[in-house]
């Protein structure tokens, strides 16, 4: 007698992985477009005239192109200057606070660090508990960092969260025999570190660049509380002056047709200053990309 089952059952579970991948994909697919569609609006509605946009019949695809919103955003000198600050505060904030994570967490991955598992719950202490944001402006303003540039690159330079991921990176890839035999050859732990350590931890450097640059390039609240210098204000800082300070009330305006211009100017602005700002990263991420995945998977292991 010929058993039956198993064949049927091995149908049914192939039928039922097929249902779920269907439904699975039709799922991610409809957030995919979810997630898409706000962004290909914006990117159309910025290139579409003032009153295709006033008037509603931007959908998918730009309507009567014109590039009318970023003549105005690019003549506004505000928002040159405010490129350029921001490119700064990302560049250097980047370097100082990637250095100094990886200086930090190369001693705490090492084993022979004396007091390492100290050092660690007394910087993770930080995560949970702050001084605030008043004893954070009496130091800034009592070192002389106040309205400078360091103001917002060096209060925040180093992220607890991103120390551990890389001292868990550098535990799983600097391995105890490489460091022996470099001790073996007279291999100091400084040329240790800039010689063999650097050169093998790029997809964790290439992390923490990208997690830094993202915080750095989107910040403004430090920029409003320690920078009163207009020549000082990153890109953040402008577009929110441009979008939320200095709004046109149409109302104010006499004629209906300059009023009906003025207010589809500004919202074509509005999404021309969202490309514009969102450019910069996502011209840098395919460059991170190859190493991203595999910097957060190896450090995704905390212990």
């Amino acid at each position: 007698m010929v058993n039956k089952s198993k064949p049927v059952s091995r149908v049914r579970e192939i039928r039922a992985d097929r249902i779920f991948n269907l439904i699975n994909n039709v799922f991610l697919l409809l957030c995919f477009v979810v997630v898409l569609y706000p962004l290909v609006y914006i990117v159309s509605s910025s290139f579409s005239s003032p009153q295709a946009v006033i008037a509603h019949k931007v959908w998918l695809f730009p309507v009567d192109f014109d590039t009318i919103s970023y003549k105005a955003v690019f003549a506004n000198k505000d928002i040159v200057s405010g490129y350029m600050n921001s490119i700064i505060y990302v560049a250097l904030g980047t370097f100082i606070s990637v250095s100094l994570s990886m200086l930090l967490a190369y001693p705490l991955s090492r084993k022979e660090f004396y007091g390492r598992n100290f050092v660690t719950k007394f910087i993770m202490v930080t995560m949970l508990f702050s001084g605030g944001l008043i004893p954070l402006y009496l130091v800034v303003k009592n070192i002389g960092l106040y309205n400078t540039r360091w103001a917002l690159v060096l209060p925040n330079a180093v992220n607890v969260w991103n120390v551990i991921i890389a001292r868990t990176f550098l535990q799983e890839t600097i391995t105890n025999e490489l460091y022996d035999a470099a001790q073996i050859d007279g291999c100091s732990d400084l040329r240790f570190f800039f010689e063999i350590v650097i050169p093998l931890s790029g997809a964790i450097i290439a992390v923490l660049a990208l997690f830094y640059a993202v915080v750095l390039w989107n910040s403004y609240f430090d920029a409003l509380v320690f920078l009163q210098d207009k020549k000082l204000y990153p890109l953040q800082i402008v577009l929110r002056n441009i979008l939320i300070v200095n709004r046109t009330d149409p109302s104010m305006l006499s004629d209906v047709e300059a009023a009906a211009r003025t207010q589809g100017l500004a919202e074509t602005i509005k999404y021309a200053l969202i490309v514009v700002a969102s450019v910069p990263l996502l011209v840098l991420y395919p460059f991170v990309q190859k190493h991203f995945v595999k910097g957060v998977m190896i450090g995704s292991v905390k212990g």
